[in-house]
């Protein structure tokens, strides 16, 4: 089927009537007031369980803390199922010694799932234990032979690890995948909608131990500086599957190097409803970048025209980790992203093609500003209809009070419950009892113990690896998909709509959210009061649209490219 007018019409068409995540089109949807306490707001929605799961990962930032600044950003995490058995493994990115050439660098390593919510170390991380220093991944299936394969991005040199029936082969050199810089986040992505998998690297500082400076805390102690103390940004990097195992290097001839940043994160989608793939940027201190895709392998820089390059003050903020995400469910994709302390973690409403920063609307600008947040994602965690958030914080430069006395930098991660009106209240204590407070870095979110809910992975600089397990009361049904080409790789990009009594819900299945993660490339949709969803559309990235008629909620499907009608 194709027809790409469908997934627009009716997103038009529910924009000022979908139940399950309230508020539509219009400015109702978004009230001032801040969300008041209910009943819940003391749930307890999650349990710490790394290691009765057997995730026994310590996360090592320095040797010798030298103050450098890629020091206070790195430890990455995916999740990923590179050995085929349909459960979700555990990726851990390690960092060790910034200093190059450094002795005894710690390796990255990787935790099978035996099911059960039981895990073990896989020896030498299936060929994939890199010793770089290391800060982020991304997961997908670039060569299509129903593997998922693992990029790695370090302070140096990134990696390509192609999938071989569970065994990692670096093919970096051969691919054309190199990259020596500082990389963050990175994503695969099928940006031309030919079929396979590119690959967009995001980069930090042109960075090296001659730029670093000397800087102190409020109280004169040595800290980190700020990365706009070194006024040295660099740009992104765009690399086109070739379709034979390698890519060409497009960066300059798709425009991207017209703009330079300092990134860590980055959030896909087709902004403007054109159809294309857009690419979004979240910059440390200096402006966004939004690269519009014109759907002819060009992009263009419009996030200062379109609203989203910086808050609605005009200033820029130190962006973190970002997520694109449809919070009204009118069909378009909104923007969140997480800010350093004394800025409020920021909410970008998409108004059909343009943003307008709304933030303290939606309740989430207060509860930030005294946090430094770093990964997120919005997910249904209780099945409500309601997408809800999780946050990962951490600081960045010591000041006072510490939360804890002999963690400087650590601070409580965050839990916000979707009041279905646009519109969030944060929860107690995250959800949880019983966790101290760690300086958290990336987050990953999937179903992890395929129960049919979403549990959270996170990695603390310096520290170890959590694992929240979903406990939460359930309120409502739900329903997962899986959206598969003929071989049987995940098709990254696909966007999903699912009509049920309660509404209409959007998903995407980007998996390179939040900050420097991978997540589950599942699509999971809560259904609020009903059992069952009435239709499910997708639109795949090539532009055709396909219904798989009414499916039954409370299990997983998986969706074929092309089987439906």
């Amino acid at each position: 089927m194709n027809n790409r007018l469908l997934y627009f019409a009716a997103a038009a068409a529910v924009g000022s009537s979908s139940v399950a995540c309230g508020g539509g089109g219009g400015g109702a949807g978004f009230r001032a007031e801040s969300p008041g306490a209910s009943d819940q707001s003391s749930e307890i929605w999650f349990e710490e369980s790394a290691t009765a799961a057997g995730l026994d990962f310590h996360h090592v930032a320095f040797h010798e803390q030298r103050f450098w600044m890629p020091e206070i950003s790195p430890g990455g995490v995916a999740l990923i199922d590179f050995d085929g058995d349909g459960r979700l493994d555990v990726y851990c990115v390690q960092s060790g010694d910034p200093a190059e050439g450094a002795a005894d660098q710690e390796a990255n390593r990787l935790f099978r799932n035996l099911g059960a919510g039981a895990f073990e170390e896989v020896p030498g991380a299936a060929g994939a234990a890199d010793t770089g220093y290391g800060h982020g991944c991304g997961v997908g299936d670039y060569d299509g032979d129903g593997d998922a394969d693992l990029y790695v991005t370090n302070l140096r040199a990134n990696v390509l690890y192609r999938n071989d029936d569970g065994r990692f082969t670096d093919v970096t050199a051969e691919s054309g995948t190199a990259v020596e810089s500082w990389s963050t986040a990175c994503s695969f992505v099928d940006y031309d909608a030919d079929g396979d998998l590119d690959l967009f690297v995001v980069n930090n500082l042109n960075w090296s131990p001659d730029i670093e400076l000397v800087c102190r805390s409020g109280q004169s102690e040595r800290d980190y500086c700020s990365p706009a103390n070194y006024n040295l940004p660099s740009a992104d990097r765009l690399f086109r599957n070739d379709g034979d195992g390698r890519f060409t290097d497009v960066t300059e001839s798709a425009g991207l190097s017209a703009g330079t940043g300092i990134g860590l994160g980055v959030a896909l989608a087709d902004y403007d409803g054109d159809g294309s793939v857009d690419f979004y940027v979240a910059n440390d201190s200096v402006p966004n970048l939004l690269w519009i895709n014109d759907g002819a392998g060009r992009f263009t820089n419009r996030a200062l025209l379109l609203g989203c390059a910086v808050n609605g003050s005009g200033a820029s903020e130190a962006g973190m980790g970002v997520q694109a995400v449809d919070v009204e469910n009118d069909g378009d994709w909104d923007l969140y992203m997480t800010h350093v302390r004394d800025e409020t973690n920021t909410f970008y409403r998409n108004r059909g093609g343009s943003f307008t920063d709304t933030t303290a609307a939606t309740g989430l600008g207060g509860p930030s500003r005294r946090m430094t947040g770093f990964g997120m994602g919005f997910a249904d965690f209780n099945h409500d209809g309601h997408i809800d958030l999780w946050v990962a914080n951490g600081r960045v430069d010591l000041w006072r009070p510490f939360p804890v006395a002999e963690r400087p930098y650590a601070e409580p991660n965050q839990l916000f419950r979707g009041l279905g009106d646009g519109r969030f209240e944060e929860l107690a204590e995250g959800g949880v009892r019983g966790v101290r407070p760690g300086t958290s870095r990336a987050a990953a979110f999937g179903d992890l113990d395929d129960d049919g809910d979403v549990d959270v992975v996170y990695l603390d600089w310096n520290g170890p690896l959590g694992f929240l397990r979903n406990v939460a009361p359930r309120r409502g049904g739900w329903i997962g998909l899986r959206l598969v080409d003929a071989v049987g790789s995940d098709v990254l990009g696909a966007l999903v709509r699912v009509e049920a009594q309660t509404g209409t819900q959007y998903r995407q299945n980007h998996t390179s959210y939040s900050y420097c993660a991978a997540s589950d490339p599942r699509v999971h949709v809560g259904l609020g009061g009903v059992p069952d969803a009435d239709e499910v559309f997708v639109r795949w990235p090539d532009g055709t649209e396909e219904s798989f008629g009414a499916l039954k909620g409370g299990r997983y499907h998986e969706l074929r490219k092309g089987t439906g009608r």
